[in-house]
């Protein structure tokens, strides 16, 4: 999720710029154990109502694309709000978009390494779901928020007690360190409302309900839309908050979404207890994903400072590549988080011939979507990048990085898809080590020595196609073993 609202995680990290060819049952050399078919059994409709026995559904695309859209609404929702919001604010002059950069980038930190309260409930959520224990999924819900609101509380105490410094440290002191500052106080009053999105966001994913939570995020940002230039500007007698009234706008949405998401929970009528025995075991399992999420910062931070040594011209094809990188990294996602929903569902049910059923079936329609992507960018590969900018020497650059990029979209197909199928199986530690291993070995190693031999911008890219390609190999050994797909309504505590 990003800094600001309740959509954008990513199973593979695709709010870090982290996303990722054969098909016809075999992808990437991954012969599926048991991999024939196209139905699960163990899934219920999806409707979030009642309880009962699973029924059989069908895992054609219709039904992985009738979970997926929705989702890609979801996440890419936010974006096109920040889009909007940037706009607004930028109207008050340079001062203020470097305010809110530097705002945006704590926020962000303070917020997004949290993501389990997303993915591990949709995990634990979907195998109750598929177990016919609709109360047991729901609770899986309420835990995740009585975690979200009490770390969310601690990162509101413990950040406005340190936002002066930070700002500072990260501005270097000055005006601009006093714009963020303002922003941050307000903004920071809206990560426990993150986080309860968060955690609405994973159980309603894990029973298959994907519609409400895209009515809820667009919900919010429909009043943080609202909101924002009125309080910015000042319109219609408004006072006019400047910077601050874009943080004043978007806590209002986010309240939205949050007392949304709360108010669905409620409406189950399951118990609102806490219990450490949930939570402890959802804490574990968000250790992983905490681990794995930091791996990626850590090599697309030390990307980006590498890229700033080769100048001006660097830096910005690298940024303008790697935002195109994110945005098809979201939509591989909303695939992926289908694989997550319903492969969770297939295991809680006790169907580990239709989980593998479902990796195959999952990972084809991934990799059919990313080669389609990989050919339209292929072709517009002298049109599209002259879309963000006409100077001849970003052009230049962007023209190296190109076709790495290009190239890495249909690896992006499989990974992505298979990051979806083991995250719902709750192989959460599998995947923490394997992302380090592929960013200890491939990644950062590749972005220092195009450092220290003068590679440029084709040294850091060359990381990222190693860091995919181990990755590729990682998680296409684990889906061919089919040790993943371990039954039962828990997530086992060694996968």
């Amino acid at each position: 999720m990003s800094a600001r609202g309740a959509g954008a995680e990513g199973v593979s990290g695709a709010g870090d710029g982290s996303g990722e060819g054969r098909v016809a049952g075999t992808a990437a050399g991954v012969d599926f154990v048991g991999a024939t078919g196209a139905g699960v059994s163990g899934v219920r409709d999806g409707s979030g109502e009642g309880a009962g026995p699973p029924v059989a559904v069908s895992a054609g695309p219709g039904r992985i694309l009738g979970l997926a859209l929705p989702t890609l609404g979801v996440l890419v929702a936010e974006p096109v709000y920040l889009l909007f919001d940037l706009a607004v604010v930028g109207r008050l002059g340079a001062l203020a978009l470097a305010g809110l950069a530097v705002g945006g980038l704590i926020l962000a930190q303070a917020s997004t390494q949290l993501t389990f309260l997303s993915y591990g409930t949709t995990a634990r959520a979907a195998r109750r779901h598929g177990a016919g224990d609709e109360t047991g999924a729901v609770a899986e819900g309420v835990q995740a928020t009585w975690l979200a609101i009490g770390v969310g509380a601690l990162i509101l105490v413990l950040v406005q007690g340190f936002a002066a410094p930070l700002t500072s440290v990260i501005a270097g002191g000055g005006d601009i360190a006093a714009e963020a500052l303002a922003w941050v106080r307000v903004a920071l009053f809206g990560v426990p409302l993150i986080l309860i999105s968060m955690a609405g966001n994973g159980w309603l994913r894990g029973i298959q309900e994907t519609r409400r939570p895209l009515i809820y995020v667009v919900a919010g940002l429909v009043v943080s839309g609202v909101l924002c230039p009125v309080l910015v500007h000042g319109l219609f007698g408004a006072p006019r908050m400047e910077l601050p009234g874009s943080a004043v706008a978007n806590v209002a949405g986010q309240l939205v979404m949050a007392g949304l998401f709360l108010y669905a929970l409620v409406r189950q009528r399951v118990s609102l207890a806490p219990h450490w025995s949930v939570m402890r075991a959802q804490l574990v399992l968000g250790r992983d994903l905490i681990v794995r999420s930091l791996a990626f910062q850590a090599c697309f931070v030390s990307a980006a400072a590498v890229a700033s040594r080769f100048g001006a011209a660097s830096v910005a094809a690298h940024q303008l590549v790697l935002q195109l990188w994110n945005f098809l990294a979201l939509a591989l996602d909303s695939l992926a988080i289908a694989a997550q929903t319903l492969v969770g569902a297939a295991l809680g049910a006790g169907d580990a011939f239709g989980a593998r059923r479902l990796a195959r079936r999952v990972t084809e329609w991934s990799e059919i979507f990313s080669l389609g992507l990989a050919a339209c960018f292929a072709v517009g590969a002298g049109l599209i990048p002259r879309l963000f900018t006409d100077d001849p020497d970003v052009l230049d650059r962007t023209h190296v990085t190109w076709w790495f990029f290009v190239c890495l979209i249909p690896v992006a197909g499989i990974v992505f898809a298979l990051d979806g199928v083991l995250l719902g199986a709750g192989d959460a530690a599998y995947l923490r080590t394997t992302t380090l291993g592929a960013a200890l070995l491939g990644f950062l190693p590749a972005i220092w020595l195009a450092l220290v031999f003068d590679w440029g911008i084709a040294g850091i890219w060359s990381g990222l196609v190693a860091f995919m390609l181990l990755r590729l190999v990682a998680v296409s050994w684990r889906a061919s073993t089919g040790r993943w797909a371990q039954v039962g309504a828990e997530i086992p505590t060694k996968v």
